[in-house]
């Protein structure tokens, strides 16, 4: 017989259900307290997103494409909603490019080009103070980083990349390939995949196009559709 059972009182019992119920409330708050932040990042991006109408929605594709790589690559999503916030705020730092230099046509001159290179440290030092972001902050300051070194701000290379930010560079430039652009059609899949492997240990992290191949052209093209209204 249990101690459970001996006790006339039914303490045990109401003492479990009251702990349940507890736990429960938390669950609940917490996942209300996520959906808010979420809300918040969306909104955030789309309002960076609305200075360009050839860019309409990149942020939330591009967001679908790096929570696929980072399942595909083993990644807990779930437990690390940060991701999915970094992935939408990637951009949030261009909001300080001038729009004469954000929108323009024709090659960027040196030093346009050096200001356009700064946009993720400026996203970077916005959400400074932004606790809840955690790693979504590396993928802000460090999805322009190559796999070689070459890239920037840091000039980082192989493994000092955060892994997040070395998934992300492949669906940025994923959606770059399948999208339209003012100077050249979107490609198809097939082709931006061949493209995406043929920079595989340079310009990406060969792991990360690896997670790539692991997932479908369906999802892919779910993804980039977008949740249904």
């Amino acid at each position: 017989m249990t101690a459970e059972s001996t006790d006339g009182t039914g303490e045990v019992p109401a003492l479990r259900a009251r702990l349940e119920e507890s736990l429960h409330r938390e669950r609940a708050r917490g996942e209300e307290l996520r959906e808010s932040y979420r809300a918040t990042v969306r909104a955030l991006a789309d309002a960076v997103e609305a200075r360009d109408a050839y860019t309409g929605g990149h942020a939330q594709r591009v967001a679908a494409f790096g929570l696929l790589l980072a399942e595909a690559s083993g990644l807990d999503v779930g437990a690390r909603p940060e991701l999915e916030f970094g992935f939408l705020l990637h951009d949030v730092g261009k909001v300080a490019v001038p729009d004469a230099i954000l929108f323009k046509p024709a090659e960027l001159s040196p030093e346009e080009e050096l200001l356009m290179r700064r946009h993720p440290v400026v996203g970077a030092a916005i959400l400074r103070h932004v606790p809840w972001l955690g790693e979504g902050r590396d993928v802000v300051r460090s999805h322009h980083e190559r796999w070689d070194g070459s890239g920037y701000p840091d000039g980082l290379a192989g493994d000092a990349i955060p892994e997040p930010a070395r998934l992300f560079a492949v669906a940025d430039a994923l959606d770059a390939l399948t999208s339209d652009r003012p100077y050249r059609p979107a490609i198809s899949l097939v082709a931006a995949r061949a493209q995406l492997a043929d920079g595989s240990g340079t310009h990406f992290d060969p792991a990360a196009v690896a997670a790539l191949a692991r997932v479908s052209d369906d999802a892919l093209d779910a993804a980039r559709a977008g949740p249904p209204d």
